[in-house]
């Protein structure tokens, strides 16, 4: 089965769209890696969708299922390559890159799950999925959301600022929780210093292992 890929999961101001930015170059660099790439950002998986100008939040078995038929998709590509009989991984092999997947599925819903999650993630188990959990220090989580859309913050209350950081913090901790559950292998990768080539070659080389 030449197929594998990482799911990136995290919760916003972790770091996830400058690491795919520097996973994707690296990618296309390497005269080893597979021709083909495939990469799904969180919105072809978040929960919150903007559906012609409306929002729209999908339930727990709706947003399951709809991460089952990616995973589905990306089961049918392999099939495909399979079936034309065989090659090597770089030729017709398939790698993928995942946001905000299962974790951020079970994070939502952490006291309502049940089999279809395990279900999903035994999916990508055989996918040859590994999973990737930016975090940040609690002590930078301030500095962290600050420095990603200054104008946002500008004229807010210290309140609301803390709140932010406690909602950040909180929700590492659930998505950390929820790591050590899922049958998915998980590594946690702190991204404070912000090397995003460096994180890219460690995550690759988890990949690999």
């Amino acid at each position: 089965m030449h197929i594998r890929g990482i799911i990136l999961e995290g919760y916003s101001n972790s770091g996830k769209t400058s690491l795919l930015k520097a996973l994707k170059l690296m990618l296309s660099q390497d005269e080893g890696a597979e021709r083909s790439l495939v990469v799904l950002g969180e919105h072809y998986s978040q929960i919150l969708n903007d559906v012609n100008g409306e929002f729209v939040s999908l339930g727990r078995l709706e947003h399951v299922k709809l991460l089952q038929e990616r995973a589905d998709m990306l089961k049918k590509l392999n099939e495909w390559a399979v079936g034309l009989g065989p090659f090597s991984r770089r030729s017709r092999g398939l790698f993928f890159i995942l946001e905000r997947f299962h974790l951020n599925h079970r994070a939502a819903f952490s006291n309502s799950l049940d089999k279809t999650i395990e279900a999903l993630e035994q999916s990508l188990i055989e996918l040859g999925a590994k999973c990737v959990l930016l975090t940040v220090s609690d002590a930078i989580v301030e500095e962290r959301i600050m420095s990603r859309d200054a104008g946002l913050w500008k004229g807010k209350s210290q309140e609301e600022i803390t709140k932010a950081c406690r909602d950040l913090i909180d929700t590492q901790n659930l998505l950390r929780e929820q790591a050590r559950i899922s049958k998915v292998p998980t590594m946690e990768l702190n991204t404070d210093a912000r090397e995003w080539e460096k994180y890219a070659k460690e995550i690759m080389e988890y990949v690999d292992s």
